[in-house]
């Protein structure tokens, strides 16, 4: 029997090293770089590089790609613990070559690509030397890509796309996107879209304007329209009118990945609140005295824990069933406390501030709004729910009488068919 809570020493000495290096050298780029993708900014070029080299050296670069591909082929327990430290800092993925969505985006190029394609972008991709874009939602159809409008239609040798995309996360600094669109509308529903690789000064690709969240300073997210945007033939990813299932190969490790990432941001909040409890005097003590205080400390405590050891858990069966299908209601489960969790520990971080607290020289109205954002991406929380309802259900079955199998009179019943001679006769002795 196998069940254990701690991470081999040898793993444990690679995380302590990661948490140092993190903490010291890429926590403070936060406050004086601007984006992390903005990879070619003469600014980041002089810090993160160097970052990258001793990353590599360590021999920690890229860790969620096999061997064969310059990684180390970490499972996701370890990939998870990674996370959980890399969440810290917005910067610490790109150091540590594991940024979404070129995560996922690669993972795609690794599984579809042709030679060429994995030459031209995803070795470049994986180098650090590019960043690319996953540009899928569409500003009417966020979250039911079955109401994607964006077409490719073949013309010879060349697709042709036309449409609108929203929320393409990262384009104004991407050297290519992987675009999902519409081949075959007369297809059954989950054949319609296909998978393409489009580079990003193709002609006719037009960034409308780039999207930013309140807190962000610079928007990023852009909203691009395709304008008989052609591409060679060959730049289709999988077969055509499989799109989902090329999708799919990119969703349920990230989800895990971005589950960790925010255990990180959620512990700093955590941190951060549980100090201001011990340093601020009101009402004649501190604030660590007061019994609401203490409330809301025990219960952030306990949604941590809880939403970690889930995700953990989750980590451990993708390595032991190596198939998402049978951890789909997990990752799932992860993807709706995820938001919640964050929101709940930062607004308390917020409200025990006071003032300080919802001002920008504190982290925490940044984290309630990046809080509510995890509630959207990746899908929405109450399309998640509906999957973990649905998987859940299929354990069970329904009764087959006129009353449920746990009506006491019933129950009552065959107890006493199964136990009542045994019983009659120990009475009879006395």
């Amino acid at each position: 029997m196998a069940w254990d809570f701690e991470t081999e020493p040898e793993f444990q000495t690679e995380l302590d090293w990661m948490n140092e290096f993190v903490r010291e050298q890429v926590e403070p780029l936060d406050f004086v770089l601007g984006s992390p993708y903005d990879i070619h900014n003469p600014k980041n070029r002089k810090i993160v590089p160097k970052l990258q080299a001793e990353v590599r050296q360590r021999g920690l670069w890229a860790c969620h790609l096999g061997s064969e591909l310059g990684g180390q082929g970490y499972g996701q327990l370890k990939l998870a613990l990674m996370n959980e430290i890399l969440g810290r800092s917005h910067f610490a993925p790109i150091v540590f070559g594991c940024q979404a969505p070129d995560t996922g985006n690669a993972e795609i190029l690794a599984h579809f690509g042709t030679p060429e394609h994995k030459q031209k972008y995803l070795q470049p991709l994986l180098n650090g030397e590019i960043v690319s874009c996953y540009s899928m939602t569409e500003p009417h159809g966020g979250a039911d890509p079955k109401v994607f409008t964006t077409r490719a239609k073949l013309d010879g040798d060349e697709w042709v796309i036309n449409g609108h995309k929203w929320f393409s996360s990262n384009a104004r600094y991407a050297s290519f996107l992987i675009v999902m669109v519409v081949t075959d509308p007369d297809a059954p529903p989950y054949e319609r879209m296909s998978m393409f690789i489009v580079p990003k000064d193709t002609p006719g690709v037009e960034i409308i304007r780039n999207v930013g969240l309140i807190t962000e300073p610079e928007g990023h997210h852009a909203y691009i329209r395709y304008n008989n945007v052609r591409i060679p033939r060959s730049h289709l990813l999988g077969e055509r009118g499989r799109g989902f299932a090329v999708a799919q190969t990119r969703l349920g490790g990230g989800r895990i990945h971005h589950a960790m990432r925010t255990v990180g941001q959620v512990k700093k909040a955590f941190d951060q609140m549980c100090e201001r409890a011990l340093s601020r005097t009101t009402q004649g003590e501190v604030l660590a005295n007061k019994q609401m205080v203490q409330e809301k400390i025990a219960d952030s405590w306990i949604e941590i824990e809880q939403f970690r050891l889930l995700v953990m858990q989750t980590a451990w069966r993708i390595d032991k069933y190596k198939d998402y299908r049978k951890v789909r209601k997990d990752i799932a489960a992860i993807k709706v406390m995820l938001p919640k969790v964050f929101y709940d520990v930062a607004s308390r971080a917020l409200q025990l501030h006071g003032s300080l607290g919802v001002s920008e020289e504190m982290p925490f109205s940044n984290q309630v709004i990046d809080a509510l954002r995890l509630g959207i991406v990746d899908g929405p929380t109450e399309v998640h729910k509906v999957t973990v309802a649905r998987q859940v259900l299929r354990d069970y079955k329904p009764a087959e009488g006129l009353f449920p199998t746990g009506h006491l009179p019933a129950l009552r019943e065959q107890a006493i068919q199964k136990y009542g001679e045994l019983l009659e006769l120990e009475v009879s002795t006395f």
